[in-house]
């Protein structure tokens, strides 16, 4: 954080957290289970929000809020929301046709369930190359063409590496889309809830860059083949359980902006972040698998909906609230 936006923290939160907990929790829950009870709802809507997720990080970190930008007020983020919903069923609908063929009706009836490790592939994808690499080197470009291009790369990026694994059966679709769940964390650890720290201190940009992108890497790898064959988990549970630490951290360090560890000097700040993020991770990755078997659902299909609830849901309703939407709701309740 800057100065300045260190000293906002301070005097916003954890008001402003809670009060987003207002815009949070219902869309959450409304993406979780709204679509006709939690099974149906993974099911169909688990791929299109999943596809869709690459547009809000363009939009919140390539476009700054373009096109919704061009709106006042609320405006905004409606139009925003408008844009991420077209353009998460035009990518399914895209997905779906280069890896089965189109089915339009398909799509909301039964889902698109056997594209969503292309879709988590494409936006781990973006994630590296917004959060890790800094947007380099098509942040050099306009802004729209800008974003434009890493969406287009991060497709050719993602279809390719999935193409080549997945497409030949040289891993099984849950083993690939929960290694890049795996990745994810460290992605959110690092560049949201560390905030760069510390490659940020390499002041020599390819120096900087490429010890990033490989330590991230590399801890992606590490902590998936430790809950593998350590800890002896399946793809699912370790999907499950990476999906809870990434929408803890987005709680944690995005929605409260790392309260109240912002009050604390750096080193224990730090240590304060990682510590409620897995206590959080902990308490989502346990309850919800629970609530789910509690709804009715079968042992597999509760972690695969906690993982939708938490990697989809949540997580995109905080990155809506917070990136897309800059807190207007939480904003106008507290006026």
């Amino acid at each position: 954080m800057s100065p300045e936006a260190l000293a906002d923290a301070r005097r916003g939160q954890p008001r402003r957290g809670v009060l987003g907990l207002l815009f949070v929790v219902p869309a959450s829950v409304l993406l979780a289970v709204g679509w006709g009870g939690p099974a149906h709802t993974f099911a169909v809507l688990g791929p299109l929000l999943t596809f869709a997720l690459p547009i809000v990080a363009v939009i919140a970190f390539w476009w700054q809020d373009w096109p919704g930008s061009l709106l006042s007020g609320g405006w905004s983020g409606l139009g925003d929301t408008v844009v991420v919903a077209g353009g998460g069923v035009l990518l399914t609908l895209l997905g779906q046709g280069l890896l089965e063929g189109v089915d339009l009706q398909g799509v909301f009836v039964r889902g698109a369930s056997a594209e969503v490790p292309l879709a988590g592939a494409i936006f781990g994808v973006v994630l590296q190359l917004t959060l890790v690499g800094e947007r380099w080197p098509l942040g050099g470009l306009p802004r729209i063409w800008s974003g434009l291009a890493a969406l287009a790369l991060c497709w050719l990026v993602g279809l390719g590496v999935y193409s080549g694994l997945v497409g030949t059966r040289l891993v099984t679709g849950e083993a690939f889309a929960s290694w890049f769940a795996a990745l994810g964390v460290w992605q959110m650890v690092w560049y949201v809830a560390l905030r760069g720290w510390p490659f940020a201190r390499i002041r020599c940009r390819a120096v900087r860059l490429a010890t990033a992108h490989i330590s991230v890497i590399a801890c992606g790898w590490v902590s998936y083949l430790a809950a593998q064959r350590l800890l002896g988990w399946e793809p699912n549970q370790i999907a499950e359980v990476s999906g809870s630490a990434i929408a803890a951290v987005l709680v944690i360090a995005m929605l409260f902006e790392a309260w109240p560890a912002i009050r604390l000097t750096e080193i224990p700040g730090r240590s304060l972040v990682l510590v409620l993020a897995a206590i959080l991770t902990a308490a989502l990755s346990t309850l919800l698998p629970f609530v789910a078997i509690r709804l009715g659902l079968s042992d597999r299909q509760a972690l695969s909906w906690s993982t939708h609830a938490t990697l989809n849901a949540l997580s995109l309703a905080v990155i809506l609230h917070v990136a897309v939407w800059r807190r207007w709701l939480a904003d106008n309740v507290a006026v």
